[in-house]
């Protein structure tokens, strides 16, 4: 079976979803195409304890401004991120507590740390927002990983912890698997470090009423196009006059085609005829990170009555960045958090019972004997997922940008390119695949 429409769509995460929310509403005729069997990509909805969760992204802070405006637009509200009391440090093998951002470390490893968080956001506040490939020291920049250049320019071992860990957290990744470049175009992106990591103020400072992923239900529900499921995208065939994508559900014809899945799976597409060799590159140097997102349920949120807030942080556990994600009225408890980089290539070969053990024990250390008592459990291995492998977002090693940067939004004829990683603001978050579904929406919309 073929069908014909004005612009096909692969991909029914955000970026997805709001290019085809944005063609529909010039008029266009669209066809959604989706490997799973459900919306939302990286966001996804899950159950613990009988209470709703996001197992994939759930956070929004302040200017996410793309992400708040579409959530109002569909009536959905946001709460804020439990912050009160003390948080938790596991690091060099003894437990600790501390208020803010940054965690109680000796006197020359906070000053260190002040000085690099200060310079990463300057040397970020360089990058052309377009462009990042072409600034001043980008090919320095670009000729060296993340880990070397802590190496070459960190001297305490408390700031070059800290440091290892702000680069898991943020890309599931290993410092030495980035682009120092990379790295530093995601800081800006982002707003800078302490945005990216913080609550009150920071990225994760709010979440959504009923989930993030409702999001992307509500917006497909919007829709004039139902999006049809279990469609992975399996060649595309582009002439000079149309795009013809060939699924497990028939063949769909347009004008033009948006790509919008990960460069680690738009890969996987059999593309006729070949992409260019810089964009085919591209797509080979950008692999995803690795984690696995875990929530733990108690009877009650007890770390709570003890004064603390429910986030710990380790520079030992693979279960290394844990936050309170109870309900308000805390007839429950949750705890949720995160397994990352070379953590959960290890913890998803060993299997769901040796995490859960892990997952406990490290709790346990976190916030005491009580931990050991969970009443259910629930993880999400994103590294598992066929369709995704692996979150939160593709980078780029040393080389990649200054080599193959500059075709991360560029359109192939009639192929043209969303998603998370091809944002200029937010990529790797939420909102940053909404601005993606919106460029790419307004580009066919310019060539019409």
């Amino acid at each position: 079976m073929t069908t014909k429409v004005d612009v096909i769509v692969v991909g029914a995460g955000l970026a997805g979803l709001k290019a085809a929310a944005e063609l529909e509403a010039k008029g266009r005729s669209v066809a959604i195409v989706e490997a799973r069997d459900r919306v939302g990509g990286r966001t996804k909805p899950g159950e613990i304890a009988g209470e709703v969760i996001d197992r994939g992204g759930q956070w929004v802070g302040p200017g996410q401004n793309l992400l708040l405006a579409e959530a109002a637009r569909l009536g959905i509200e946001t709460y804020a991120q439990y912050d009160k009391g003390e948080q938790v440090l596991h690091y060099g093998g003894s437990r600790r507590t501390y208020t803010g951002d940054i965690p109680k470390l000796p006197l020359l490893a906070l000053l260190e740390l002040d000085r690099i968080v200060k310079r990463w956001d300057r040397e970020a506040a360089t990058l052309p927002q377009d462009a990042p490939w072409s600034a001043l020291k980008a090919l320095d920049w670009d000729a060296q990983t993340l880990e070397s250049w802590i190496l070459r320019n960190v001297r305490t071992s408390g700031a070059r912890t800290f440091a290892r860990i702000v680069a898991r957290a943020v890309f599931c990744a290993e410092p030495q698997q980035l682009s120092y470049l990379f790295f530093l175009e995601y800081l800006r992106s982002g707003h800078g470090v302490e945005h990216l990591i913080g609550v009150k103020g920071g990225a994760q400072e709010a979440k959504f009423k009923g989930g993030a992923h409702s999001i992307s239900r509500r917006l497909a529900e919007s829709l004039k196009s139902p999006v049809v499921f279990d469609a992975p995208a399996r060649a595309i065939h582009q002439t000079e006059t149309g795009v013809s994508i060939r699924t497990d559900k028939g063949t769909f014809e347009a004008a033009h085609a948006i790509i919008s899945v990960p460069p680690a799976l738009a890969a996987r597409i059999h593309y006729d005829a070949p992409l260019p060799a810089k964009r085919d590159g591209l797509f080979q140097r950008m692999p995803m990170g690795s984690v696995i997102k875990v929530h733990v349920a108690y009877k009650e949120p007890f770390w709570r009555k003890a004064g603390l807030s429910g986030q710990a942080a380790s520079d030992a556990h693979a279960f290394n960045v844990v936050f309170d994600q109870s309900p308000d009225d805390e007839h429950i408890g949750i705890l949720a958090g995160f397994i990352d980089g070379a953590h959960a290539i290890e913890m998803s070969a060993l299997g769901d019972n040796a995490r859960r053990q892990h997952v406990i024990a490290a709790l346990v250390d976190y916030f005491g004997p009580k931990a050991a008592e969970p009443i259910d459990y629930n993880d999400q291995d994103w590294t598992a997922e066929e369709w995704s492998r692996g979150c939160y977002v593709g980078h780029m090693a040393p080389g990649t940008m200054t080599l193959f940067g500059d075709q991360i939004r560029e359109p192939v004829g009639r192929l043209h390119w969303a998603g998370t990683e091809t944002a200029t603001e937010w990529a790797g978050y939420m909102d940053g695949a909404l601005q993606s579904g919106i460029r790419a929406a307004a580009e066919i919309m310019a060539r019409r």
